[in-house]
């Protein structure tokens, strides 16, 4: 059973995204990251954690504490889709290989061009294979 899809299913069905899941060893605790175009609710967040107890009764699926959250301001990009909707934002990147001894990459998202997710940095454009990141998130602006 692959645990992803049977959240991603139930959490859009719900008419959410999922953004992430984590689990903490053996599966004890399992952390659910939604996210919703007009943003989460404490409302959106109770339903969603009904709505997956049920499914992981159903399911077998065994766990001790379930937590359901916003990915917050410095929401994680993962899919394509999310470096092109966050597109003109600022971001962090990490990538799992360095290249010129950096791995570390800060500035604006461009989006995706070719395949390739793109950033402006201070010394200019850089691209990255999806593949090749290994953490990217939203950087919040506090104006």
């Amino acid at each position: 059973m692959d645990l992803f899809r049977v959240v991603d299913e139930a959490v859009s069905g719900l008419g959410f995204e999922l953004v992430d899941l984590e689990m903490s060893p053996k599966a004890r605790l399992l952390r659910v990251f939604i996210d919703i175009e007009r943003g989460i609710t404490v409302d959106d967040c109770a339903t969603v954690s009904h709505h997956l107890q049920r499914v992981f009764e159903v399911e077998g699926i065994d766990y001790d504490r379930l937590e359901i959250s916003s990915p917050g301001l410095d929401r994680p990009l993962k899919k394509a889709g999310d470096f092109e909707r966050f597109a003109g934002q600022d971001v962090q990147v990490r990538i799992r290989l360095p290249i010129a001894n950096q791995r570390n990459f800060a500035g604006e998202l461009l989006g995706v061009r070719d395949g390739k997710v793109v950033v402006k940095t201070e010394k200019g454009e850089q691209a990255f294979d999806l593949v090749d990141i290994e953490k990217a998130r939203l950087v919040p602006k506090f104006d």
